[in-house]
């Protein structure tokens, strides 16, 4: 029975975006302009950031991530890989640190050599990852105050993310790279030191220039404002370029209203451009490689089809260029842009292509803060690109998260699940935290498209994207969007799945004649575990006729229409939490039933599935 395919496509529901004007966000415009050294791989920039405290509090101080300094021995990301049980692969030889035998030269660092606000010298304090700037003068609700930033860097031999010289000769992989302003909201500052997850920042425009070495191609976030000047492929058709005189060439980029800025740059990268009909222009990065020429091109309609499947099923994507770049160590999202390793198989370099471009929507237009809140942007992204590619690889798979329940089932059975709401960095194990934010957090949508049916999930996911883009959206928020969507109470919902480790557990309780009528038949359902959910009941009788029973959850206040429409359906009174036990009579002697089965969809995330079907003997 196909439960997936017509409902998820099923794509573009009229809707209308909700002004929140209770939502401020902070505002940061960024001017760079760094030199690097690819020889010694530090290098030297300026920094002029003009900051705008949007919020109705009074700032006495600041915070920059200075991300680099992660990549040396004795930090607060070493101490963590020598410390969890299941390191990261990435980050270890033989199960040891990487970053702990980094010598001087192959470390990373960043380091401010002088900061001033508004022309007034400051004397910011380095603690590891994060500069703390105590303020000459407080920025006041609605003011604006200019820092002006001296720095140097020098490039880790690449680890986790950034870095140099990876491990498929790519020269610079340019990520956390520069000092960024740490984010202020409604929570209060967020400077997280660097340990091993991702990122939260305030949205701004960037005005960047960057000069290195003439031979190398540079891609990533950003317009380029100078491409006649540039060439390695950004210059119109047909025309010269002019390049300026010298061993070095500096780029020029812009990017506005994106809260990162990455950047990729190899003497060896091919550069190849594919304009979409209604834009954007895609770019592609990859090392000149014979054995990886055939997928990078073939890559490429693969990602202009990923594109206009989450436009059409999320949102229309907000900007005018997206760039693929090979490099980093795996897959990771940025601004516009992606670093992906390059040397895999077709199907899996299509696989991370399609994960890290739906993050272009929940991590780089939503924006949740992946510290706090991982699993809104690990798991949406994860159930939105499954969705993905089962159309764009023609997999037609009957259900394509079948994968994210699994690994959500596993953990939830082995008695370690810490629940979602746990901070990024404070899970006990990384396994751990990797089937929570990825499986667990796309289990999340999938179910929830159980409780309030497949077209209303869709719905929700398109209009939670047009009330709170650009807003750093909160759990509350989507839940909220999603209620709107489907007329129910959802609250429920999201406590029990993410602040809790409830589980979901009906059984099949027993099925019998009714005492004194034989042609009914009870079924007794038994709720064992502590969280709540409606219930779809599949009866199959013995002349190859079903039926099913759906009983709603009473906390809901509402029903979903029948996801089967094809089937008869009975909706019975609502099960309160309650009530252990539940009885459904069916107008049918015992004898007559050949098969009863809770949620034949198999999208409630029941922890023992083996009580939940009984078979006439």
């Amino acid at each position: 029975m196909r439960l997936f395919c017509i409902l998820f496509l099923a794509a573009a529901f009229g809707l209308q975006a909700q002004g929140n004007h209770s939502y401020w966000q902070q505002h940061a415009d960024y001017t760079m302009d760094v030199a690097m050294d690819v020889e010694s791989f530090q290098y030297h920039g300026t920094q002029t950031l003009v900051y705008t405290n949007n919020s109705n509090d009074t700032l006495n101080r600041v915070f920059y991530h200075m991300y680099f300094n992660a990549f040396q021995p004795g930090s607060e990301m070493d101490l963590r890989l020598q410390s969890v049980e299941d390191p990261d692969g990435r980050m270890t030889t033989e199960g040891k640190s990487r970053i702990a035998v980094l010598t001087p030269e192959e470390i990373g660092f960043l380091r401010a050599a002088s900061l001033k606000q508004d022309g007034t010298p400051l004397e910011p304090t380095l603690e590891g990852t994060v500069l703390v700037v105590p303020l000459n003068k407080p920025i006041l609700p609605g003011a604006k105050t200019t820092f002006e930033m001296v720095f140097d860097g020098q490039v880790p031999l690449q680890i986790r993310r950034s870095g140099r010289n990876s491990s498929e000769g790519v020269a610079l992989s340019m990520s956390q790279w520069y000092p960024k302003m740490a984010e202020f909201d409604f929570e209060g500052w967020h400077a997280d030191p660097y340990i091993a997850r991702e990122f939260y920042g305030v949205w701004a425009d960037f005005d960047v220039k960057l000069t290195l070495d003439k031979d190398y191609v540079v891609g990533g976030t950003g317009y380029l404002q100078n491409p006649q000047e540039i060439g390695h492929g950004y210059e119109q058709e047909g025309t010269k370029v002019k390049r300026p005189k010298g061993k070095t060439l500096t780029w020029h980029f812009k990017a506005p209203n994106v809260h990162d800025f990455m950047w990729g740059a190899d003497p060896e990268y091919i550069h190849d451009v594919l304009p979409m009909p209604n834009g954007p222009d895609l770019h592609f990065y990859y090392k000149n490689k014979p054995e990886l020429l055939e997928n990078w091109k073939n890559l490429q309609p693969k990602t202009a089809a990923a594109m206009e499947f989450f436009s059409k099923n999320i949102g229309a994507y907000p900007y005018e260029q997206y760039s693929v770049v090979q490099g980093g160590d795996g897959g990771m999202e940025y601004a516009m842009s992606t670093l992906v390793t390059g040397e895999r198989s077709f199907e899996s370099l299509v696989g991370v292509m399609v994960h890290e471009m739906a993050h272009s929507w929940f991590q780089h237009v939503l924006a949740t803060n992946e510290s706090r809140h991982e699993w809104m942007d690990e798991g949406f992204t994860s159930f939105i690109s499954a969705l993905c590619m089962d159309q764009i690889m023609e997999r037609d798979t009957q259900n394509p998260f079948m994968r994210s329940y699994s690994g959500y089932l596993s953990l939830a059975n082995s008695g370690r699940e810490q629940p979602l709401a746990t901070h990024a960095d404070r899970y006990s194990f990384n396994s751990g935290y990797g089937i929570s934010a990825y499986s667990k957090g796309a289990v999340f949508l999938a179910q929830l498209g159980y409780i309030i049916g497949q077209d209303k999930l869709m719905e929700s996911l398109r209009r939670y994207y047009n009330d709170f883009k650009f807003k750093h959206p909160t759990p509350n928020d989507f839940i909220r969007s999603a209620e709107r969507v489907s007329g129910m109470e959802l609250e429920w919902y999201l406590t029990d799945w993410t602040q809790t480790t409830n589980t979901i557990d009906y059984a099949i309780e027993s099925v019998e004649s009714v005492e004194g009528n034989a042609g009914q038949t009870a079924i007794t359902l038994r709720r064992l575990g502590l969280m709540p959910m409606p219930i779809d009941l599949l009866v199959v009788f013995k002349d190859n006729t079903q039926k099913t029973f759906y009983a709603p959850l009473k906390m809901m206040y509402g029903e979903k229409q029948n996801p089967y429409p094809g089937i008869e359906r009975e909706v019975l009174p609502d099960w309160p939490w309650a009530q252990e036990v539940y009885t459904v009579t069916v107008d049918a002697p015992k004898d007559q039933i050949l098969a009863v089965l809770i949620d034949p969809s198999q999208l409630m995330a029941d922890i023992a599935p083996e009580n939940n079907g009984w078979q006439a003997q």
